[in-house]
């Protein structure tokens, strides 16, 4: 659910639109559920129906079951924080915006050229 309803900024974006695509291969068991749960995100009915039906094909479907398991992989690692972002700056004067964090999206920036060149 962390993954429907945007957590982890980019990322959660990320894993949301590979557990579509895993979903949309092959038979539309998910379909449905997912959906639902993609106008309704923060619905925890929506959520358990989505995890069941995935659940259900994933017991009839081996290579299912090892991309879901992927997936499942992939998302305990945004839940946990895992894989967590150490910046460092270095070597001198920086000309420009600076941004440190992680998962960044959607960033311009509108500054005018260094007169140091």
């Amino acid at each position: 659910m962390a993954a429907a309803t945007g957590a982890g900024g980019e990322l959660g974006r990320q894993l949301w639109s590979a557990l579509r695509g895993l979903v949309k291969t092959g038979p539309a068991t998910g379909e449905a559920e997912l959906v639902a749960l993609s106008e309704a995100p923060h619905d925890v009915e929506r959520a358990r129906a989505l995890s069941e039906a995935l659940s259900r094909r994933a017991e009839q479907d081996t290579s299912f079951r090892t991309h879901l398991t992927q997936w499942q992989q992939q998302a305990q690692l945004l839940r946990t924080g895992d894989g967590d972002t150490h910046n460092a700056i270095s070597g001198g004067t920086q000309n420009g915006p600076v941004v440190q964090g992680r998962d960044f999206s959607g960033i311009t920036f509108s500054s005018p050229p260094s007169r140091d060149r």
